[in-house]
């Protein structure tokens, strides 16, 4: 197994981080025999760094069963803390406690703000004390080091990380996102910083494993005896600047090839045929675009707050990837569910003023109407008027709440 230097942490995580969001399952619920296998397995092959959440259901109960067995002082673990559900400093040190408790240990190694995807999100959890209830953390030995991950656009993404020093990232990267997301220039910011890089979504979320034969047709003529999935593997730890690179593994086979590819994967080892080939299998996916956006934001900002490109870019993921999930993805990310403002495609007031900064001389009204009409259901602009009644409740009417304060 190789290892790389998660950032200014100074750790030696394995580059194959182990995501604990997909574990087996048996009768709908997690396996645990055999996830109990499953980890023990990478574990003696050198993984090292274990990623899971309080979201992700029975998750960090399972993996702290595990650990517990002699294996915790051999790994690093990654949990995150979901904005959505906090309202006060009280529910940061509940909700912490609560992870340990599950876990099993005495102290977290990375702590993460779950899907912080906006300066708006961001200031709220500060005037709720985050940076007090982190300090503290930190201070008792509850948390050794402290991130986010991020799933916005790639200007929030800066203006969080310089707003306050943060020890690692994590962010979702292949060779189909260089441009979504924080992107490939997020990611060269975030190292420059000195900020450990943790990579999600690797295959996006085995879409880029999938037997497809657009795929299968370029990579074939590269001569090289690998699976789309290896191809998407190495093409991410190519960058020097990725700390460690997580895959939700659940097949032992999966976990085999994973750990064999992460045996010889070193930055900057893909030589520019091989660097051409995958530009080439992005090409032969991007010919199923719906709106040829390449996401620079020069149509931004939008006077009524749609992001604009990240709209376009999960609309075109519902048609690339053929992924009905991308409908709930889209709802997450763009109707503020963090507690940032709204930014969906039916916000859009007509006003023109972004086809005029179009580089690509887009019809983005007419794109917009489409994604409006594709990815928002019947119940999406109710559902968003209760998330943000939620939010106004909780944050005006609970009496003695002190906004910035540790009560």
């Amino acid at each position: 197994m190789l290892y790389r230097k998660m950032g200014i942490t100074g750790d030696q995580v394995s580059i194959l981080g182990y995501g604990c969001m997909r574990f087996p399952k048996k009768d709908r619920k997690i396996d645990e025999e055999r996830t109990e296998s499953q980890i023990i397995s990478a574990i003696n092959q050198g993984v090292n760094y274990f990623d899971t959440a309080y979201l992700y259901p029975n998750s960090e109960t399972v993996l702290g069963k595990v650990l517990a067995k002699g294996l915790r002082d051999q790994v690093l673990i990654a949990t995150k803390l979901p904005p959505f559900m906090v309202h006060s400093y009280k529910d940061m040190e509940n909700i912490l406690n609560t992870e340990l408790t599950r876990l099993q240990t005495d102290h977290i190694d990375y702590y993460l703000m779950h899907s912080l995807n906006s300066m708006e999100g961001w200031q709220r959890l500060k005037q709720l004390g985050a940076e007090g209830f982190i300090e503290q953390a930190k201070k008792s030995g509850k948390i050794r080091h402290i991130g986010f991950s991020y799933h916005g656009d790639k200007f929030q993404f800066q203006q969080i990380i310089d707003d306050y020093p943060w020890e690692f990232c994590q962010i979702q990267y292949n060779y189909m996102d260089e441009n979504h997301q924080a992107g490939l220039e997020g990611l060269e910011y975030a190292a420059a910083k000195g900020l450990g890089v943790s990579i999600m979504e690797p295959l996006r979320g085995g879409l880029l494993a999938r037997k497809n034969p657009e795929l299968e047709a370029v990579f074939n003529q590269s001569g090289q005896k690998r699976t789309p999935a290896e191809w998407a593997l190495r093409f991410v730890w190519n960058h020097p600047g990725v700390s460690v690179v997580l895959s939700g593994m659940n097949e032992e086979s999966q976990i085999d090839e994973n750990i064999k590819i992460a045996n010889s994967a070193k930055p900057q080892s893909l030589s520019d045929s091989e660097l051409l080939y995958i530009v080439d299998a992005k090409k032969a996916l991007e010919q199923k675009l719906k709106v040829g956006c390449t996401g620079c934001g020069y149509c931004m900002p939008c006077s009524a707050g749609v992001n604009i490109p990240m709209c376009f870019a999960y609309y075109n993921d519902r048609y690339v990837y053929d992924d009905k999930a991308t409908k709930v993805h889209y709802m997450g990310m763009l109707a503020g569910f963090d507690g940032g403002k709204s930014s969906y495609a039916s916000l859009c007031k007509n006003c023109g003023k972004c086809e005029q900064h179009c580089p690509q001389h887009l019809p983005i009204r007419n794109h917009l109407r489409d994604v409006s009409k594709e990815m928002e259901s019947f119940y999406f602009k109710p559902l968003v008027g209760i998330v943000h009644g939620y939010y106004a409740f909780r944050g005006l009417f609970r009496p003695g709440k002190k906004k910035s304060s540790q009560g």
